[in-house]
C-alpha cells in the first residue's frame, strides 16, 4: 500500500499540500471516474484532520476534478483530454487577443512589475514550499500582461478559464519550470519592447505546450493503470 502520509508541514501550507497531493493523484489517474474520496481514509492516508481534506476536496470542485453530492461526498470526475483541449485553446485565443489589446495601455510601473514577478520566479526551487509562491507569482505574471486589455468581458471570460486547473499546472508537471522561465524571460523582453505580435506568439506556444504537456501527462497515465 502506497505511503502518502504528509510530513514536516507548516500549518498555513497544509491545506496547499493537501490539495496539491489529492490534484496529483486525480491528474495522474490514481482514481476511476466515480470512485468516492472519504474525508475519513485520506485523513487517515496522509496523517492530517479531517478539515484539510475537507477545504481541499471543496477546491477540487471548483477545479472540476470532484463532484460533491449530499449524502455521498466527494466523486472523482477526472480531467479528460477534451477538457485540457478545450481550456488551453481558449486560454490561447482569448489571452493572445488581450495580450494585444494590453500592450498599448502597459505603463511604466506594469513593465517594473513584470520583471520584478519574473526575477522572483526565478528565483524559486522546485520543492513544495516554493512551488506554492510560484503558482501565485505566475498567475500575477499573466494577468499584469493582460491587465491593459480594455475588454472586460474578455478579462472575465479568462478569470474564469484561469480557476481551474491552470492556475496548478506548474505543480504536477516535471520539468515545466526551466522551460516556462525562458518564455517567461523572452515575454517580459517584448512587453517593454512594445512588441505585441511577438508578445502574443510566445504567450500563445507558452499556453499551448503547457496543454501538450499535461495531455502526454493524463494519457500516459491512464494508460499505464489500463
Amino acid at each position: 500500500m502506497a505511503d502518502y502520509k504528509i510530513e514536516n508541514f507548516d500549518r498555513t501550507t497544509l491545506q496547499f499540500k493537501v490539495t496539491t497531493k489529492l490534484r496529483e493523484l486525480i491528474l495522474k489517474g490514481e482514481f476511476k471516474m466515480g470512485e468516492r474520496l472519504m474525508q475519513e481514509e485520506w485523513a487517515e492516508k496522509l496523517g492530517v484532520s479531517r478539515m484539510p481534506i475537507r477545504d481541499a476536496l471543496r477546491q477540487l470542485e471548483l477545479e472540476g476534478l470532484v463532484r460533491i453530492e449530499p449524502r455521498k461526498g466527494a466523486i472523482v470526475t477526472p480531467i479528460s483530454e477534451e477538457d485540457i483541449k478545450e481550456i488551453y485553446q481558449l486560454r490561447a485565443l482569448l489571452e493572445g487577443e488581450a495580450i494585444v489589446k494590453s500592450v498599448p495601455y502597459l505603463e511604466q510601473h506594469d513593465l517594473e512589475k513584470l520583471d520584478s514577478l519574473y526575477n522572483q520566479m526565478i528565483e524559486l526551487n522546485a520543492d513544495s514550499k516554493d512551488v506554492k509562491e510560484y503558482l501565485s507569482l505566475n498567475a500575477e505574471f499573466h494577468k499584469v500582461l493582460r491587465s491593459g486589455c480594455p475588454w472586460r468581458r474578455t478579462q472575465g471570460f479568462i478569470d474564469t478559464l484561469w480557476k481551474g486547473i491552470p492556475s496548478y499546472t506548474p505543480s504536477v508537471l516535471p520539468n515545466h519550470l526551466e522551460e516556462a522561465h525562458k518564455e517567461h524571460r523572452l515575454m517580459v523582453e517584448y512587453a517593454i519592447a512594445r512588441d505585441a505580435d511577438k508578445l502574443k506568439e510566445v504567450t500563445v506556444n507558452h499556453i499551448l505546450r503547457t496543454r501538450d504537456e499535461l495531455i502526454k501527462m493524463v494519457t500516459s497515465n491512464e494508460e499505464v493503470n489500463n
